[in-house]
Formats: structure tokens, C-alpha cells, sequence
């Protein structure tokens, strides 16, 4: 079972430190601006250089990638049958999308995709599960689930 450490980092963010069941050392150190920074430590000589440095939205997509959502492996699929289709995904709102500044309901998002708007993510605001009086500002990270067609169909809506 891996162990996972987590200490603040004063005026920088938090640090998790973690020990895989394979022996490995990683350091995940998330700023309060959003970026992550990735270490590995080797234990022989307490060396620990860094690997990457990912902005806020790349880090997400990875944590997509690594919790499985754009890809199950053929073992697990028969786990969370009712999640078989599920999708997660982040889409930052541009200043050029015609649609910014316009309710949930006026676009009839989930009407017209099938796809939910679960949240809205604007620098220390998060909304969860925003409801259809919910204006879409410029500047906001929407973070869409449904089936991947229902995603496709309104990222086609919203550009």
C-alpha cells in the first residue's frame, strides 16, 4: 500500500510526498497560483530533482489520464459498470466564444447535449454543480461530464 505525507508550505501551497507499493519516491509540490510541480527522490542519496512543472489545467488532464477517465484498461472494465461511458473534462471559456456571458439555461446545455456542466472554476471561486441562472463569464474553467459524444456535441455547441 503506497503512503501519502502532506505538510503546508507557507506562502508557496502544500506537498505531498508519496511511496509507491513499487518503492518509488515522488514529490508533488501545488503551488497557490495552480502550478504543479513534479520530483522524484531517490533514497540513496536523498537527491531530489525536478521532473515537470504542469499549469493548473495540464495537471488536470493528467490526473484524467491517470484516474482512467479517457481510458479503462481491459481489466477494469468490468468495475463501475454505471460509470462505463463517463467523461470528465475542462474547457476554459475564451474572450472570442460567442456564447461567453449567457446562462446555463439560455444555451439548454443539458437539453440539447445531454452533457452536464458539473462546475465553474474562476481563480479562488469554484462553483459546484452551477445551475441554469449560472452566466458563463470569460476567464471561467467549465468542468463538463457526460458521454463522450454529449461532450463533443457541446464543445460543437459552445464554439
Amino acid at each position: 500500500m503506497s503512503v501519502v505525507r502532506e505538510s503546508d508550505l507557507i506562502g508557496i501551497g502544500k506537498k505531498y510526498q508519496i511511496e509507491t507499493e513499487a518503492g518509488d519516491n515522488m514529490v508533488v509540490v501545488i503551488h497557490d497560483d495552480g502550478r504543479r510541480e513534479l520530483y522524484r527522490r531517490d533514497d540513496e542519496d536523498n537527491d531530489t530533482q525536478c521532473v515537470m512543472t504542469l499549469s493548473d489545467e495540464e495537471s488536470r488532464q493528467i490526473a484524467g489520464i491517470l484516474g482512467g477517465l479517457s481510458y479503462k484498461p481491459k481489466a477494469l472494465e468490468t468495475i463501475e459498470v454505471a460509470l462505463d461511458d463517463l467523461r470528465i473534462e475542462w474547457y476554459k471559456i475564451d474572450v472570442s466564444d460567442d456564447w461567453a456571458n449567457r446562462s446555463i439555461g439560455d444555451l439548454a446545455v443539458r437539453q440539447k447535449t445531454g452533457a452536464s456542466i458539473i462546475a465553474a472554476i474562476r481563480e479562488d471561486e469554484t462553483v459546484i454543480n452551477p445551475g441554469p441562472d449560472y452566466v458563463i463569464a470569460t476567464g471561467v474553467t467549465l468542468v463538463i461530464a457526460g458521454k463522450a459524444k454529449n461532450i463533443k456535441l457541446l464543445k460543437e455547441i459552445l464554439l
